[in-house]
Protein backbone atom coordinates (compact mmCIF):
# COMPACT_ATOMS: atom_id res chain seq x y z
CA UNK A 1 0.00 0.00 0.00
CA UNK A 2 1.38 3.17 -0.73
CA UNK A 3 0.51 6.42 1.39
CA UNK A 4 1.36 9.35 -1.17
CA UNK A 5 1.95 8.85 -4.78
CA UNK A 6 4.15 11.15 -6.16
CA UNK A 7 4.16 10.98 -10.79
CA UNK A 8 6.18 13.11 -12.63
CA UNK A 9 4.71 13.36 -16.27
CA UNK A 10 1.12 12.28 -16.02
CA UNK A 11 1.05 11.47 -19.42
CA UNK A 12 0.13 8.10 -21.04
CA UNK A 13 2.72 5.82 -19.06
CA UNK A 14 2.34 8.06 -15.79
CA UNK A 15 -1.52 8.22 -16.00
CA UNK A 16 -2.14 4.91 -16.67
CA UNK A 17 -0.07 3.65 -13.90
CA UNK A 18 -2.45 6.16 -11.72
CA UNK A 19 -5.88 4.80 -12.65
CA UNK A 20 -4.42 0.98 -12.09
CA UNK A 21 -3.40 1.66 -8.94
CA UNK A 22 -6.51 3.58 -8.40
CA UNK A 23 -9.07 0.62 -9.30
CA UNK A 24 -6.94 -1.26 -7.05
CA UNK A 25 -7.41 0.92 -3.67
CA UNK A 26 -3.21 0.85 -4.13
CA UNK A 27 -3.15 4.58 -3.02
CA UNK A 28 -3.99 7.00 -0.74
CA UNK A 29 -3.05 10.09 -2.51
CA UNK A 30 -1.71 10.20 -6.19
CA UNK A 31 -0.27 13.80 -6.39
CA UNK A 32 0.58 14.83 -10.23
CA UNK A 33 3.95 17.53 -10.95
CA UNK A 34 5.27 19.12 -14.12
CA UNK A 35 6.19 22.15 -15.89
CA UNK A 36 2.63 22.73 -17.09
CA UNK A 37 -0.09 23.14 -15.17
CA UNK A 38 -2.52 22.41 -18.36
CA UNK A 39 -2.37 18.49 -18.82
CA UNK A 40 -2.39 18.43 -14.92
CA UNK A 41 -5.58 20.31 -14.36
CA UNK A 42 -7.09 17.57 -16.96
CA UNK A 43 -5.46 14.89 -15.62
CA UNK A 44 -7.20 15.95 -12.11
CA UNK A 45 -10.29 16.24 -14.29
CA UNK A 46 -10.37 12.96 -15.42
CA UNK A 47 -9.50 11.38 -12.04
CA UNK A 48 -6.50 10.41 -12.96
CA UNK A 49 -4.54 12.09 -10.18
CA UNK A 50 -5.78 13.90 -6.51
CA UNK A 51 -3.96 16.93 -7.04
CA UNK A 52 -0.88 18.53 -8.39
CA UNK A 53 1.98 21.15 -7.60
CA UNK A 54 4.59 22.60 -10.23
CA UNK A 55 6.93 22.80 -7.10
CA UNK A 56 8.93 19.49 -7.29
CA UNK A 57 10.27 19.73 -3.66
CA UNK A 58 6.40 20.17 -2.20
CA UNK A 59 5.47 17.57 -4.17
CA UNK A 60 7.69 15.19 -2.72
CA UNK A 61 7.44 16.20 0.67
CA UNK A 62 6.11 13.19 3.00
CA UNK A 63 5.90 10.72 -0.40
CA UNK A 64 6.82 7.28 -0.19
CA UNK A 65 7.05 6.18 -4.27
CA UNK A 66 8.30 8.64 -6.35
CA UNK A 67 7.67 7.62 -10.15
CA UNK A 68 9.89 9.77 -12.24
CA UNK A 69 7.77 9.40 -15.97
CA UNK A 70 9.30 11.96 -17.68
CA UNK A 71 11.00 12.02 -21.27
CA UNK A 72 14.87 10.68 -20.30
CA UNK A 73 16.45 14.32 -21.35
CA UNK A 74 14.41 15.37 -18.42
CA UNK A 75 15.45 12.65 -15.72
CA UNK A 76 18.79 14.62 -14.17
CA UNK A 77 16.91 18.16 -13.75
CA UNK A 78 13.91 16.28 -12.07
CA UNK A 79 16.42 14.51 -10.22
CA UNK A 80 17.62 17.75 -9.06
CA UNK A 81 14.58 19.58 -8.58
CA UNK A 82 13.56 17.33 -5.78
CA UNK A 83 17.02 16.20 -4.21
CA UNK A 84 17.47 16.74 -0.42
CA UNK A 85 13.70 17.13 -0.40
CA UNK A 86 12.63 13.31 -0.31
CA UNK A 87 11.98 11.34 2.94
CA UNK A 88 14.14 9.01 3.99
CA UNK A 89 11.70 6.28 3.40
CA UNK A 90 10.90 7.16 0.05
CA UNK A 91 11.73 5.08 -2.96
CA UNK A 92 12.55 6.32 -6.14
CA UNK A 93 11.73 4.36 -9.72
CA UNK A 94 11.50 5.69 -12.82
CA UNK A 95 9.66 4.73 -16.28
CA UNK A 96 12.24 5.15 -18.63
CA UNK A 97 13.09 3.19 -21.65
CA UNK A 98 17.21 2.98 -21.77
CA UNK A 99 18.20 1.92 -18.20
CA UNK A 100 22.28 3.03 -17.94
CA UNK A 101 21.08 6.53 -18.94
CA UNK A 102 18.93 7.08 -15.89
CA UNK A 103 21.58 5.52 -13.80
CA UNK A 104 23.91 8.02 -15.45
CA UNK A 105 21.56 10.74 -14.82
CA UNK A 106 21.38 9.75 -11.18
CA UNK A 107 24.92 9.37 -10.59
CA UNK A 108 25.48 12.60 -12.14
CA UNK A 109 22.83 14.31 -9.48
CA UNK A 110 24.26 12.43 -6.09
CA UNK A 111 27.55 11.01 -6.99
CA UNK A 112 26.39 7.60 -6.65
CA UNK A 113 22.77 6.28 -7.76
CA UNK A 114 20.86 5.96 -4.02
CA UNK A 115 20.24 2.47 -2.41
CA UNK A 116 16.03 3.76 -2.44
CA UNK A 117 16.66 4.75 -6.48
CA UNK A 118 15.16 1.29 -8.41
CA UNK A 119 15.38 1.96 -12.09
CA UNK A 120 12.24 0.13 -13.71
CA UNK A 121 11.06 -0.01 -17.15
CA UNK A 122 7.13 -0.93 -18.22
CA UNK A 123 7.09 -2.91 -21.47
CA UNK A 124 3.72 -1.60 -22.52
CA UNK A 125 2.42 1.83 -24.78
CA UNK A 126 0.58 2.75 -27.62
CA UNK A 127 0.86 5.24 -29.96
CA UNK A 128 -0.65 8.08 -28.53
CA UNK A 129 0.39 10.44 -26.10
CA UNK A 130 -0.27 12.92 -23.13
CA UNK A 131 -3.17 12.30 -19.98
CA UNK A 132 -6.32 11.56 -22.02
CA UNK A 133 -4.42 8.41 -23.58
CA UNK A 134 -3.88 6.87 -20.28
CA UNK A 135 -6.00 3.17 -20.43
CA UNK A 136 -6.73 1.79 -16.98
CA UNK A 137 -5.75 -1.52 -18.08
CA UNK A 138 -2.42 -0.47 -19.83
CA UNK A 139 -0.25 -2.88 -17.72
CA UNK A 140 -2.36 -5.85 -17.09
CA UNK A 141 -0.57 -9.09 -18.59
CA UNK A 142 1.77 -7.08 -19.46
CA UNK A 143 5.98 -6.84 -18.62
CA UNK A 144 7.35 -4.15 -16.06
CA UNK A 145 11.61 -4.81 -16.05
CA UNK A 146 13.19 -3.65 -12.80
CA UNK A 147 17.02 -3.01 -13.29
CA UNK A 148 18.60 -2.97 -9.49
CA UNK A 149 21.88 -2.19 -9.10
CA UNK A 150 23.96 -4.00 -6.42
CA UNK A 151 23.26 -1.89 -3.67
CA UNK A 152 19.80 -1.10 -4.29
CA UNK A 153 17.71 -1.58 -1.36
CA UNK A 154 16.09 -4.78 -1.37
CA UNK A 155 13.14 -3.59 0.12
CA UNK A 156 12.31 -0.81 -2.12
CA UNK A 157 12.44 -2.93 -4.91
CA UNK A 158 10.06 -4.96 -3.81
CA UNK A 159 8.28 -2.14 -2.75
CA UNK A 160 8.30 -1.08 -6.16
CA UNK A 161 7.50 -4.53 -7.48
CA UNK A 162 4.66 -4.39 -5.37
CA UNK A 163 3.28 -1.34 -7.03
CA UNK A 164 3.08 -2.71 -10.75
CA UNK A 165 1.96 -5.82 -9.64
CA UNK A 166 -1.08 -3.90 -8.01
CA UNK A 167 -1.60 -2.22 -11.56
CA UNK A 168 -1.49 -6.10 -13.31
CA UNK A 169 2.06 -6.24 -14.36
CA UNK A 170 4.01 -9.16 -14.55
CA UNK A 171 7.71 -7.59 -13.23
CA UNK A 172 10.81 -9.28 -13.69
CA UNK A 173 14.12 -8.20 -12.61
CA UNK A 174 17.32 -7.93 -15.46
CA UNK A 175 20.82 -5.92 -15.51
CA UNK A 176 20.90 -2.90 -16.75
CA UNK A 177 23.22 -3.53 -19.83
CA UNK A 178 21.15 -6.60 -20.87
CA UNK A 179 17.72 -4.38 -20.85
CA UNK A 180 19.23 -1.72 -22.96
CA UNK A 181 20.48 -4.43 -25.71
CA UNK A 182 17.57 -6.08 -25.48
CA UNK A 183 14.72 -3.12 -25.74
CA UNK A 184 17.50 -1.90 -28.32
CA UNK A 185 16.18 -4.77 -30.65
CA UNK A 186 12.67 -5.29 -29.23
CA UNK A 187 11.54 -1.66 -29.01
CA UNK A 188 14.04 0.94 -30.18
CA UNK A 189 15.07 -0.69 -33.58
CA UNK A 190 11.65 -1.24 -34.81
CA UNK A 191 10.26 2.51 -33.92
CA UNK A 192 13.54 4.09 -35.44
CA UNK A 193 12.55 1.70 -38.90
CA UNK A 194 8.69 3.59 -38.28
CA UNK A 195 10.05 6.28 -38.36
CA UNK A 196 12.67 6.27 -40.93
CA UNK A 197 9.96 4.58 -43.38
CA UNK A 198 6.77 6.82 -43.00
CA UNK A 199 9.52 9.64 -43.62
CA UNK A 200 11.31 8.08 -47.12
CA UNK A 201 7.67 7.40 -48.37
CA UNK A 202 6.79 10.81 -47.56
CA UNK A 203 9.57 12.41 -49.36
CA UNK A 204 8.43 10.59 -52.41
CA UNK A 205 7.86 11.91 -55.98
CA UNK A 206 4.41 10.17 -55.60
CA UNK A 207 3.91 10.69 -51.83
CA UNK A 208 0.32 11.27 -52.31
CA UNK A 209 -0.44 8.01 -54.75
CA UNK A 210 1.63 5.92 -51.52
CA UNK A 211 -0.61 7.12 -48.83
CA UNK A 212 -3.81 7.32 -51.38
CA UNK A 213 -3.84 3.73 -51.51
CA UNK A 214 -2.00 2.40 -48.17
CA UNK A 215 -3.70 -0.38 -46.82
CA UNK A 216 -3.83 -2.78 -43.72
CA UNK A 217 -0.39 -3.86 -44.07
CA UNK A 218 1.05 -0.43 -43.82
CA UNK A 219 -1.20 1.04 -41.37
CA UNK A 220 0.36 -2.32 -38.81
CA UNK A 221 3.77 -1.78 -39.67
CA UNK A 222 3.52 2.19 -39.62
CA UNK A 223 1.13 2.87 -36.46
CA UNK A 224 4.31 3.26 -34.14
CA UNK A 225 5.55 6.06 -36.31
CA UNK A 226 2.60 8.18 -34.67
CA UNK A 227 4.59 8.23 -31.28
CA UNK A 228 6.22 11.29 -29.13
CA UNK A 229 8.73 12.18 -31.58
CA UNK A 230 10.26 13.90 -28.67
CA UNK A 231 10.48 10.85 -26.55
CA UNK A 232 12.12 8.86 -29.52
CA UNK A 233 14.79 11.39 -30.18
CA UNK A 234 15.81 11.12 -26.60
CA UNK A 235 15.55 7.46 -26.15
CA UNK A 236 17.98 7.26 -29.43
CA UNK A 237 20.30 9.74 -28.16
CA UNK A 238 20.46 8.03 -24.78
CA UNK A 239 20.53 4.04 -25.47
CA UNK A 240 22.80 5.35 -28.77
CA UNK A 241 25.16 2.22 -28.84
CA UNK A 242 22.54 0.00 -28.48
CA UNK A 243 20.44 1.21 -30.99
CA UNK A 244 23.54 1.53 -33.65
CA UNK A 245 24.01 -2.15 -33.13
CA UNK A 246 20.64 -3.15 -33.64
CA UNK A 247 20.68 -0.80 -36.70
CA UNK A 248 23.90 -2.27 -37.97
CA UNK A 249 22.42 -5.51 -38.07
CA UNK A 250 19.44 -4.83 -39.78
CA UNK A 251 21.58 -2.88 -42.39
CA UNK A 252 23.29 -5.92 -42.65
CA UNK A 253 20.94 -8.12 -43.25
CA UNK A 254 18.46 -5.52 -45.55
CA UNK A 255 21.71 -5.68 -48.02
CA UNK A 256 21.56 -9.49 -48.27
CA UNK A 257 18.06 -9.00 -49.31
CA UNK A 258 18.64 -6.23 -51.54
CA UNK A 259 21.49 -8.30 -53.23
CA UNK A 260 19.21 -11.48 -53.45
CA UNK A 261 16.23 -9.28 -55.08
CA UNK A 262 18.85 -8.39 -57.78
CA UNK A 263 20.46 -11.73 -57.97
CA UNK A 264 16.75 -13.16 -58.43
CA UNK A 265 18.23 -15.92 -55.72
CA UNK A 266 14.42 -17.30 -54.89
CA UNK A 267 16.01 -20.04 -52.15
CA UNK A 268 17.67 -17.25 -50.50
CA UNK A 269 14.66 -14.75 -50.37
CA UNK A 270 12.38 -17.73 -49.74
CA UNK A 271 14.92 -19.21 -46.79
CA UNK A 272 14.84 -15.70 -45.53
CA UNK A 273 11.39 -15.25 -45.41
CA UNK A 274 10.39 -18.79 -44.01
CA UNK A 275 12.90 -18.20 -41.48
CA UNK A 276 11.31 -14.77 -40.24
CA UNK A 277 7.92 -16.17 -40.24
CA UNK A 278 8.72 -19.40 -37.98
CA UNK A 279 10.45 -17.19 -35.84
CA UNK A 280 7.35 -14.69 -35.53
CA UNK A 281 5.00 -17.53 -35.69
CA UNK A 282 6.82 -18.93 -32.17
CA UNK A 283 6.76 -15.55 -30.64
CA UNK A 284 2.96 -15.69 -31.03
CA UNK A 285 2.78 -18.87 -29.81
CA UNK A 286 4.59 -18.43 -26.38
CA UNK A 287 2.48 -15.34 -26.06
CA UNK A 288 -0.90 -17.14 -26.36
Amino acid sequence: MIKKLVIFGVGLIGGSLALALKRANYCEEIVGCSRQASGLEKAVELGVIDRYTLDPAEAVKDADMILLAVPMGAMASVLSAIKGHTSADAVITDAGSAKASVVAAAESVYGTVPENFVPGHPIAGAEKSGVEAALIDLYVDHKVIVTPLAHTSRDAELRVIAMWEAAGADVESMDVENHDRVLAATSHLPHALAFALVDTLSRSEVSEDIFHYAAGGFRDFTRIASSDPVMWRDICLENRDAILESIEAFQKNLSSLHDMVAESDSSGIMDMFSHAKSARDAYLKKQS
